[in-house]
């Protein structure tokens, strides 16, 4: 007997077509025995099929946990061989997802297809479920980001085909906190994303393991870094789109020390969640590593702040990487505020102004135009660029560096302020300041000009405007907010513990440049090398400026060479021209203490001249630059060098210059405008 087959018969649902709802079991009676339909064979066939390309197809591949931040592929050298049977600990039990909070959706990892064997129907949670969910609740997904340190949880190319980005950013799971550089890609990647957003609204999905802790640190970091709240609040808010929130306390430590903020008393890490608690130990009452914690390897440390026990030197390297194209479009902004050209090779160049060297010609400027003076400090030049999720340090080598800080804007009531500095763009130096008495160490950076505020810029105007809203509009709002935190009886955030101090630098007229010299720069906490001359009506000029000008104690004038070391042992010192190396022939360099020339070899060099020996010194290595200085700027220094400007014959030009009618006028009034200042200061 044959029996009739039915073709309109739908087959059932496939295991992985299972949906986010609740499954109900479905009692029945023992089957009856009967003979398969055309239906049932097809359905048996692609069933076995199914299970045929389940058990062949490869889906493990490990990354290679060096790795920076990739996009949607992974590839090692030594791939492992994982149990696909094997469930995160504590994934089944643990709920799937959290509220919604910016956009962001908390949630433990995803599972693919090829854990469905292990997994109960009603306790799956694949991206399937995941987008269907969402759906459900009027959300289209735009973006995963994956903080799990493995990449054998599922495949990428089911968000591919429903157009979602998927970002990876690799973070260790148990007893280290994901490190700084990670926590910067992830806070760029979460606002480069809503930033594009356009007419249709779309979500993050966030994910490490199980959604709670390193989730959780990184949620709290965007929070930290575009709301003014403090991390007591942010931590609360996490909590309560997904309970309990944070539950290992090095993380929520480590929150607080990041963000300079005593922990308050009342805040007590919640105790681990009973779905993670039941399966941290084996039957022996070891403890479980995490799943994608590089099989229980050594943890990374925790993110500490910075060490002050040891000796502070201007070779340290401060703050953290950042992204390459969030550095990128900081570089453009910068370009742009000093009106360069964007694009091309001098894209990469430091755009901040640089002084040139005083001589017999250059001098006559003094008496040209109205020049304000200041001392000029040995320390690293660093250009500040401070917005509302940060601030970063500008190098010589301009790579920006994100460092822990906060600049309020003016006009503050009591406590925090409501608003910080977004995109405004200052000029100055870090020192390092020695204390007399316990000669312990402080780095300062001093501000010497801005070039522009909150967006705007302000280079065309005078540099004695700029100086003076430098004051007003950066320095007495720290000041502000630093006094009302200190009065409170709980104070929340440390500003002692910031990374340096900060001040604006101080200029003086020319008529006092004799005791600027000789009672003021003597007493100095740190090192100086002779004095900076500004034009006191001058716009911001980047790069070379011809007007602003600097003289150095003779002794100390320098050049900056690469310095190389051949196979004959003979040394070679090299400028730059026109972008391209310059040997400079018949050139040798004397090293202090003996030491090996050919440990120098490759590196920029700080030397000055002895005359008498007719050869270079090597003073110092620059490892703040990574190119030597220009033709032009050497032959400006010898000429320097040459014309040999003593601080007697400077004091007598200068004492010259001062009776001037331009000169004595201006004094005149300026000095009486500042003790007008002083006196309302005072008062105040």
């Amino acid at each position: 007997m044959i029996a009739a087959m039915d073709l309109n018969a739908s087959p059932l649902p496939e295991e992985d077509e299972d949906t986010f709802e609740s499954h109900i079991e479905h009692y029945t009676a023992a089957p009856e025995e009967r003979i398969e339909s055309g239906a049932d064979i097809a359905r048996r066939e692609r069933e076995e099929r199914r299970k045929r390309l389940k058990r062949d197809r490869p889906d493990d591949r490990p990354m290679h946990v060096s790795q920076p931040p990739v996009y949607d592929s992974y590839q090692t050298k030594n791939p492992k061989v994982y149990d696909k049977s094997r469930l995160p600990s504590g994934w089944l039990d643990c709920p799937a997802s959290g509220q919604e909070i910016f956009c962001m959706i908390p949630s433990k990892v995803p599972l693919g297809e090829s854990y469905n064997d292990c997994v109960p129907p009603g306790k799956r949670y694949s991206f399937k479920q995941v987008i269907h969910q969402q759906r459900v609740l009027g959300r289209k997904l735009g973006l995963v980001i994956d903080l799990t340190n493995t990449s054998r949880y599922y495949l990428t190319s089911d968000l591919k085909k429903e157009g979602i980005k998927h970002v990876k950013i690799a973070c260790k799971g148990r007893d280290s906190v994901p490190d700084n550089l990670s926590v910067n890609q992830f806070v760029y990647e979460v606002i480069q994303f809503l930033s594009r957003q356009k007419q249709s609204k779309k979500y993050i999905l966030v994910h490490c393991t199980h959604g709670h802790n390193r989730t959780g640190y990184m949620i709290i970091h965007y929070l930290m870094r575009s709301l003014s709240i403090s991390v007591t609040q942010a931590i609360k808010m996490f909590a309560d789109v997904r309970p309990p929130g944070i539950y290992k306390p090095d993380y929520i430590d480590a929150l607080y020390s990041f963000y300079h903020e005593r922990k308050p008393e009342m805040v007590v890490c919640p105790s681990t969640p009973e779905w993670k608690r039941s399966s941290e130990f084996d039957l022996n009452g070891e403890a479980v590593a995490d799943d994608d914690d590089d099989d229980g390897g050594p943890a990374a440390p925790l993110n500490e702040s910075q060490d002050t026990n040891g000796v502070m030197t201007n070779d340290d390297i401060l703050g953290d990487e950042i992204p390459w194209d969030q550095q990128e479009s900081m570089r453009q902004f910068c370009y742009q505020t000093l009106k360069l050209v964007v694009g091309g090779r001098g894209n990469s160049q430091f755009p901040g102004s640089h002084p040139v060297s005083l001589n017999r010609d250059n001098l006559q400027l003094l008496r040209q135009r109205y020049y304000y003076a200041t001392w000029k400090a040995d320390g690293t030049r660093y250009m500040m660029l401070i917005t509302m999720d940060g601030c970063y340090l500008v190098d010589r080598n301009f790579n920006f560096r994100r460092v822990q800080m906060r600049f309020p804007c003016k006009h503050t009531n009591e406590g925090l302020a409501e608003k910080t500095h977004h995109y405004t763009l200052l000029d100055g130096e870090m020192i390092i300041d020695t204390v007399p008495d316990s000669q312990k160490q402080e780095r300062r950076y001093l501000i010497y000009d801005m070039m522009a505020i909150n967006h705007v810029p302000i280079i065309e105007r005078p540099f004695y405007e700029r100086w003076k809203m430098l004051e007003k509009e950066v320095i007495e709002p720290r000041n502000h907010e630093r006094h009302n935190i200190y009065q409170s009886r709980n104070p929340y955030y440390r500003y002692d513990l910031e990374p340096f101090r900060v001040r604006r630098k101080d200029f003086w007229l020319l008529s006092t440049v004799t005791k600027l010299l000789k009672e003021f720069i003597p007493r100095l906490s740190h090192d100086a090398d002779g004095l900076i001359f500004q034009g006191w009506d001058d716009p911001y000029v980047p790069r070379t400026h011809e007007g602003l000008l600097k003289w150095k104690y003779p002794e100390m004038n320098s050049v900056d060479f690469l310095f190389e070391v051949g196979d004959d042992d003979r040394q070679h010192l090299f400028l730059y021209e026109r972008g391209k190396k310059k040997q400079m022939e018949g050139n040798k360099v004397a090293f202090k203490d003996g030491s090996d020339p050919s440990s120098y070899s490759g590196k920029i060099i700080e030397c000055s001249w002895a005359s008498e020996a007719n050869e270079w010194v090597c003073m110092r290595i620059r490892t703040d630059k990574s190119t030597p200085n220009d033709f032009n700027t050497y032959k400006k220094v010898m000429r320097s060098i040459r014309d040999n400007i003593t601080q007697d014959i400077l004091l007598n030009e200068i004492y010259e210059i001062i009776r001037l009618p331009m000169y004595a006028d201006r004094i005149r009034n300026d000095s009486k405008a500042a003790q007008q200042h002083a006196n309302a200061a005072r008062r105040r």
